[in-house]
């Protein structure tokens, strides 16, 4: 009951921490110590350190640890043609006092088109320092609307917002084609906020500013299908799920049940990172509406502590999840990344390494 082709049995969301060495490194470029090329050495050294630990603890799909981003996704959406950024107010916060830097993106001009995205040569290293499946891991093209609804989108630009939906679909489009051009054949598209809209509040938040949120579902889903039409037949495209991952932090509640018949049957992926590791992400149930021929990968593990779960626990969870979909079906993952910023979470980077080893060795005896 292995599986060969992703998502794997054992898989991994994407992002990891960064090293003492590399944050040093980013500070002295910021403040111009060391040159952009001095920098991007040090960015090489700690990403194959990095893709040479993943390989070493057993897993097939390996990632750069999103190591040369500040953000998970104001980095890749910024690179975008006709995305600009701006200092803003963070209409959409995260539990607690301590928030992300307010770096909000909007629209700048049409979209649509699409040349090259700086992130394929990111992937590009990464395939060529890795005997297993690399990993590409990008922010779904709702990340361009969802926070700050109209003020991302000027009216003077798309008065008609079903032609903006249309356009960043397409700029996905052409993206996502580059990306498997350049080799890549496993992509995940993080999609954290089809799970904003199970949160009551958040829900309403949309309401406020006049919109419709099952007509947002709808709207993201076609993104999705869109930015995933051009692909080649042996290409996996797989999409993440969680309620915000900042230092430890979180975002939204609810379960999946309000968003799960149409993300599961509309939305094309052909796999879901799903975050289950507490209950603020609901029960098993919504995972009844999985169609044959599609994986969940369940995640049980935690990357917001550094505690060590249970195995016996985990493998729990694992049969009450296989009550609603079959065990064939599912895999098993940390809920999210350890590092969604280069703040990272709050745990050491030896935990890390540990919970990504216990996954790969539950995944063992669970499936084999």
């Amino acid at each position: 009951m292995q599986r060969t082709k992703p998502p794997f049995r054992a898989d991994q969301v994407g992002s990891l921490l960064r090293s003492a060495v590399l944050k040093d490194a980013r500070v002295k470029r910021a403040s111009g110590d060391i040159s952009a090329e001095q920098f991007k050495a040090v960015e090489d050294r700690e990403i194959e350190a990095l893709i040479g630990k993943q390989e070493a603890i057993g897993l097939q799909s390996i990632t750069d640890g999103e190591n040369r981003r500040k953000s998970w996704q104001t980095d890749f959406v910024a690179a975008l043609p006709g995305i600009e950024t701006y200092s803003g107010r963070r209409k959409v916060a995260f539990q607690g006092g301590v928030q992300p830097q307010q770096v909000l993106v909007r629209v700048a001009r049409k979209l649509g088109d699409f040349d090259t995205h700086p992130m394929i040569e990111h992937f590009r290293f990464l395939k060529a320092h890795t005997r297993q499946t690399p990993k590409m891991t990008i922010p779904s093209p709702s990340a361009v609307h969802f926070r700050d609804g109209r003020d991302a989108v000027p009216a003077a630009i798309y008065p008609d917002m079903d032609e903006f939906y249309r356009d960043l679909g397409q700029t996905y489009r052409r993206c996502v084609r580059a990306f498997a051009d350049a080799g890549c054949r496993y992509l995940q598209m993080d999609e954290v906020n089809l799970t904003y809209l199970c949160d009551p509040k958040l829900i309403q938040q949309v309401k406020d500013r006049g919109e419709d949120p099952n007509a947002l579902l709808h709207a993201y889903a076609g993104m999705i299908n869109a930015a995933m039409s051009d692909i080649p037949d042996d290409m996996t495209i797989t999409m993440h799920l969680c309620r915000g991952n900042f230092r430890s932090t979180f975002i939204a509640s609810g379960g999946y049940e309000p968003v799960a018949e149409v993300m599961f049957n509309t939305i094309k992926v052909h796999g879901y990172f799903m975050e289950f590791d507490s209950e603020r992400a609901g029960g098993f149930e919504p995972l009844r509406f999985v169609p044959k021929g599609k994986q969940v990968v369940l995640g049980l593990v935690t990357s917001k502590t550094g505690t060590l779960e249970s195995k016996d626990a985990i493998k729990r969870r694992i049969d009450q999840a296989a009550k609603f979909v079959p065990l064939d079906q599912l895999c098993l993952s940390p809920q999210c990344g350890f590092a969604s910023s280069e703040e990272g979470n709050i745990l050491a980077e030896e935990e890390q390494w540990a919970k990504l080893r216990m996954i790969v060795e539950i995944a063992d005896e669970v499936w084999k």
